[in-house]
């Protein structure tokens, strides 16, 4: 077996998520489909992470291993080309070989997420399902100061859906930065893992801030609190996007 490291960038609009589901189409699914007619292989491609439906990736590294060797280039240009020929909205960015104890997630010691705001009066068009349209003025330098309590090793349950699988709330949040450029806003996150939904329901908390609906007591008090009903809303899928990884 020959393992190949992938690089992805797809939007997840009209997608149940990365991993395989029964009934809905997936991003995992439509590239082990793309892979198999290009060699006829049927593979399990392993993400970096498994985003969520209407999520999207600018670069989102994976793994495959197949049974014949194959140049990268032409399973990059072979799979790209069975993706497009069936209208799915994935590209493979990079294909190289790798050596065997490369893991796509078990290898990954950091990940990277960002999420995007348009601040504006009137709604988005042409990046509608691509970003979170919120009309009213938000203050992104209170969002961005006031999330840096955020940074460190907490209990983040206050910011944990639900459904969430993790073991443990607890996790390390290495950076978090609001950055605004003109009506766009941008949320960066870092940190080795994530529990689900976290990443929305910070944001979407921290927007309770940026519209002065809360104050920095009221964020830390509900952050403290280890609580989801504390916390505030969960921001829209169409907003995230995976950035990259470390390894």
């Amino acid at each position: 077996m020959t393992k190949y490291k992938l690089e992805i960038e797809y939007v997840g609009t009209n997608y149940s998520g990365w991993q395989i589901q029964e009934k809905s189409p997936s991003i995992q699914q439509a590239i082990e489909e793309a892979i198999f007619k290009f060699c006829g292989e049927k593979s399990f491609v392993y993400s970096c992470g498994r985003t969520d439906a209407g999520v999207h990736a600018i670069r989102m590294p994976a793994h495959v291993e197949l049974s014949h060797e194959y140049d990268p280039r032409k399973i990059l240009m072979a799979t790209n080309f069975h993706l497009s020929n069936t209208g799915h909205t994935i590209s493979i960015l990079n294909v190289e070989r790798v050596d065997d104890d490369f893991h796509a997630r078990f290898s990954c010691k950091k990940r990277h997420y960002v999420y995007k705001i348009i601040n504006r009066p009137t709604r988005p068009v042409i990046m509608n399902e691509r970003v979170w349209w919120i009309y009213q003025p938000l203050d992104a330098k209170l969002m961005h100061s006031v999330a840096q309590h955020l940074i460190g090793k907490h209990d983040f349950s206050t910011f944990r859906a639900a459904e969430c699988q993790a073991k443990s709330p607890i996790k390390t949040l290495d950076e978090i930065t609001v950055k605004q450029n003109g009506e766009n806003i941008d949320i960066y996150v870092s940190a080795p893992s994530f529990l689900h939904h976290q990443v929305r329901n910070i944001v979407g908390t921290l927007s309770l801030v940026g519209k002065h609906k809360w104050t920095e007591a009221d964020f830390i008090s509900a952050f403290n609190a280890c609580d989801r009903r504390r916390g505030g809303p969960t921001a829209p899928a169409s907003g995230l996007y995976f950035d990259y990884a470390e390894y």
